[in-house]
């Protein structure tokens, strides 16, 4: 009877039939067991069947062989305490099918990798992180070209970037979002974090920028950015400069009915009445005394003439963005146009919301509440309800509220829905607000279905 010791104090009983194992340059004299005693008692366990476990978590009854070679022929759980000290003496395994490919330094260094950056009007702050989230490194590069691809080049030397997250695809993110996408990197627009995020983390570029990119690896509270390239971009271009007009055009109708209001009384009792068109024209033709402009009664009409002009002038600005808007519009959605009670700027208005790349609308209830035209559940316990939703594209929503309006004054089957909603209880705002869901789904048709020029691109 032979032993086996592996500590101080500790020896386990085998029996006979030594055989003698190489270990490095020499060799090991190891009594052959022909049954092995559990480890939880040091008695034999007797032929308990395949799969029982011993008292420390061992298969008991395992045979444990070797073959002449010193080898094992058949070995015992490895989760058995025995085996891993009798493991321990044994010659490192092989065979090529167990054994590990090593790792050279070129397969480590490509790695995946994720990227976010947090911009700004002059500089961009980038961050890289890996699979796991571990923070890479963090840099700085100015907003401009040479800026976005050092930014580029940087993120790459880490590993394969993966995708990129980018606050404010639409503002000062607009460049860098359009040379990634042309270098095929996949890239998300990101919100920025959370309150209770930033008050536990802080807040810094660098913190925002490995936050995009945690965002972005995550693909929490992440969407496809709008392409920037096309037509509809076009569009957009051309409503901004229409919409400020107007606004400008309306502060000044404002204005000059608020200087009547104070006007001396016989130029008030004139000009009080009028309509617009004639009020404009009116005041536009006035013809003050400008050596006597120290008179209130002479800077008023000076005034009043100013404004009548800078009306009539913008006016006609917005008269020639309307000939530029209406053959652009029609040519990219001609059905969208045509629809009932949708026109040239209601049309103009959702496509630049929806984007030249409509396609990352995935349904007609995400086109919806992209608009702010979809309900929100506020149901508690059993309160069963919804709530208005003040998200979204407010101007989208504008949009759809027009076409609504329009209906309820011209379409017999919105007078229909109207009659049937107002008998089950329903006040005009709720009606209208079904009616904008109803719209923005009957819309979302027109908008991703191709048409001709898409087809023949």
């Amino acid at each position: 009877m032979g032993t086996l010791t592996s500590s101080p104090g500790m020896s386990m009983p085998l029996s006979s039939h030594t055989a003698r194992v190489p270990v490095g340059g020499g060799t090991l004299s190891v009594s052959q067991p022909r049954r092995l005693p559990c480890w939880g008692g040091m008695e034999h366990c007797g032929p308990v069947p395949t799969g029982t476990l011993g008292r420390y978590g061992c298969r008991p009854c395992a045979w444990a062989r070797f073959n002449k070679s010193g080898a094992w022929q058949e070995a015992p759980s490895l989760s058995c305490p025995f085996a891993r000290l009798v493991r321990a003496a044994l010659p490192p395994v092989t065979n090529d099918r167990t054994t590990m490919p090593s790792i050279t330094p070129q397969d480590a260094a490509i790695i995946e990798v994720a990227g976010g950056v947090d911009t700004h009007s002059d500089t961009h702050t980038a961050a890289v992180i890996d699979q796991v989230g571990r923070v890479l490194g963090s840099e700085r590069f100015p907003a401009d070209a040479a800026g976005y691809t050092a930014l580029l080049t940087w993120m790459r030397t880490f590993g394969r970037l993966v995708r990129v997250g980018v606050e404010g695809t639409g503002a000062y993110g607009a460049g860098l979002a359009q040379l990634l996408r042309t270098e095929q990197v996949h890239v998300v627009e990101v919100d920025r974090p959370d309150r209770k995020t930033r008050r536990f983390q802080g807040k810094s570029d660098p913190i925002d920028a490995v936050q995009a990119a945690k965002t972005a690896l995550a693909g929490e509270r992440t969407g496809t950015p709008k392409r920037r390239d096309g037509r509809t971009e076009a569009v957009r271009n051309l409503r901004v400069a229409r919409r400020s007009a107007v606004d400008q055009r309306a502060d000044a109708q404002r204005t000059i009915k608020t200087l009547i209001v104070t006007a001396p009384d016989e130029l008030r009792e004139r000009l009080r009445g009028m309509p617009v068109n004639a009020l404009i024209t009116t005041c536009a033709n006035l013809r003050p005394d400008r050596t006597d402009a120290a008179s209130p009664a002479t800077t008023v009409k000076i005034a009043l003439r100013s404004l009548a002009r800078r009306h009539q002038q913008l006016t006609t600005e917005i008269t020639d963005l309307d000939d530029l808007l209406d053959p652009l519009v029609a040519a990219i959605n001609p059905g969208l146009v045509a629809a009932n009670g949708v026109g040239t700027d209601v049309a103009g208005q959702l496509l630049v919301t929806a984007g030249d790349n409509h396609d990352r609308l995935t349904s007609e209830a995400a086109f919806a509440m992209l608009c702010g035209a979809a309900p929100i559940p506020a149901s508690s316990g059993k309160t069963s309800r919804h709530r208005l939703n003040r998200g979204g594209d407010r101007q989208a929503n504008k949009a759809l509220y027009r076409v609504v309006i329009c209906r309820l004054r011209w379409d017999p089957r919105t007078h229909a829905y109207v009659e049937r909603r107002t008998k089950d209880g329903l006040s005009k705002k709720e009606i209208i607000r079904c009616l904008k869901r109803y719209v923005a789904r009957e819309l979302y048709q027109l908008i991703t279905t191709p048409n001709d020029h898409e087809l023949a691109a």
